[in-house]
């Protein structure tokens, strides 16, 4: 599948727009970015939680910078066939990295039937 990087970006932004409230209400100091690869060129990953889990921090303090969710544009393209499987890979990626960031783990993902 072929998109250019503002079409999917525009892409994420929908998908993260379907996403239930009670999900995207409690991020906090949260940053999304799409970006074409991983740093290492790889297609496998989809996306990546950049940051420190809900569970794991006390507060954050003046100046902190974001935690980050990353959705990486060509391992999904390479993945996906038409605009439909592309929407729910992106639905599904930014269900996986917002629950990193509330602490939940791949093996809990899994079971769960997220990962």
């Amino acid at each position: 599948m072929d998109m250019d990087a503002a079409a999917f970006e525009e892409l994420v932004i929908d998908e993260l727009d379907q996403l239930p409230d009670d999900m995207v209400e409690g991020l906090e100091n949260v940053v999304f970015v799409v970006e074409d690869r991983p740093e290492d060129g790889s297609l496998d990953l989809l996306g990546l939680y950049d940051g420190l889990a809900l569970t794991d921090r006390t507060q954050y303090g003046m100046g902190e910078l974001p935690d980050r969710i990353v959705v990486y544009r060509e391992p999904h393209l390479a993945q996906c066939e038409t605009e439909e499987e592309l929407r729910d890979e992106v639905h599904t990626t930014l269900v996986h990295e917002i629950a990193h960031f509330y602490g939940i783990d791949d093996e809990q993902l899994h079971e769960m039937g997220w990962a």
